[in-house]
């Protein structure tokens, strides 16, 4: 389906991919020889490509939209880097992490390098709007991914501060790759907060959907090992409701997984999660926050790259991956 969605943008996606190929080069060897790892690895790109078809539903992707495109996807493996070494995890996209083939101190570095150069290219766009947008949306993504080392291995995270972590932590960069695209494209205030919601609820969705599974997911479809979460000590929002609406004694085996970040009774704990309807509450969530997408899309003219938009928020709920 992926193949579908981007078929609108399928030039500009192009030129996305071979910018990034190009600003990886480093006359420093491991930083290519990470950097090349990364985009071996493939993924949807699902971030550049939302940027691309925002910018398109709202008129033309021009040469700005195509190096912002890029700017979001450097930032969006930046934090992957970072994230694998703090969670520790050795698998994604069904191969190993880079931290597991260079290193954690490799990784850690090459993330910083791929920060440093999306802000080089930032600097090229000329455009002190959308330098602060990223800014501050980098700050973001950073406070995000201290309150969830925060929360991990806390059985008592409530809801809000579940949605308040995955709202920075992921959310936030979706949105920024809709509101940055309108700015660039000279929309008005209105325009740019409308396209900001657009991309918030999506990524909220996306995380949602993500979270679920982790649960029930296939580890040959997702790239990842069922439980990666529950190991990771993650509060998700799954086992969120399920201890909420366990008994007592089903409640407390979740509680001493998430504590003592322990997979040893991940079977139990997936039974609990779908009996107790922390995975249908879930997905409902998913579905709501789709919704609100759905709602900013009709403000849009018709087009392809609308119908795109329509048909990635659909799929956000559907995906195996």
């Amino acid at each position: 389906m992926i193949n579908q969605i981007r078929a609108s943008v399928e030039a500009e996606f192009a030129q996305v991919n071979a910018l990034i190929i190009e600003q990886l080069h480093s006359d420093v060897d491991m930083v290519e020889n990470v950097g090349q790892y990364i985009v071996d690895a493939g993924g949807k790109r699902l971030r550049p490509l939302l940027a691309l078809l925002a910018a398109a539903s709202m008129g033309e992707v021009t040469d700005k939209h195509i190096k912002f495109a890029a700017v979001i996807e450097f930032i969006h493996t930046a934090t992957l880097l970072h994230d694998d070494v703090v969670d520790i995890s050795t698998l994604r996209r069904g191969r190993p992490t880079a931290n597991s083939e260079f290193g954690n101190a490799s990784s850690v570095l090459v993330g910083d390098f791929l920060y440093t150069r999306a802000f080089q290219l930032m600097v090229q766009l000329d455009d002190m709007r959308v330098l602060k947008l990223m800014a501050d949306v980098t700050n973001l993504i950073a406070e995000g991914e201290v309150m969830q080392l925060m929360r991990a291995g806390d059985p008592d995270t409530s809801r809000e501060q579940y949605f308040d972590v995955i709202t920075r932590k992921t959310a936030i960069l979706f949105a920024a790759a809709c509101e940055g695209a309108a700015m660039l494209s000279g929309e008005s205030a209105e325009v740019r907060h409308r396209m900001h919601n657009l991309g918030l609820n999506l990524g909220i969705a996306f995380q949602l959907i993500d979270d679920v599974l982790d649960y029930e997911g296939d580890p040959e479809t997702t790239g990842k090992n069922v439980g990666d979460d529950l190991n990771e000590g993650k509060p998700t929002l799954p086992l969120i409701h399920a201890m909420q609406h366990a008994s007592p004694a089903d409640a407390a085996i979740i509680a001493t997984a998430l504590r003592t970040k322990s997979a040893e009774h991940l079977n139990k704990i997936v039974a609990l999660a779908s009996d107790t309807g922390g995975i249908a509450e879930t997905r409902i969530a998913a579905k709501a926050h789709c919704d609100s997408v759905n709602e900013e899309l009709k403000t849009l003219a018709p087009s392809a790259a609308k119908k795109s938009l329509e048909t990635l928020a659909a799929f956000s709920l559907s995906r195996e991956s």
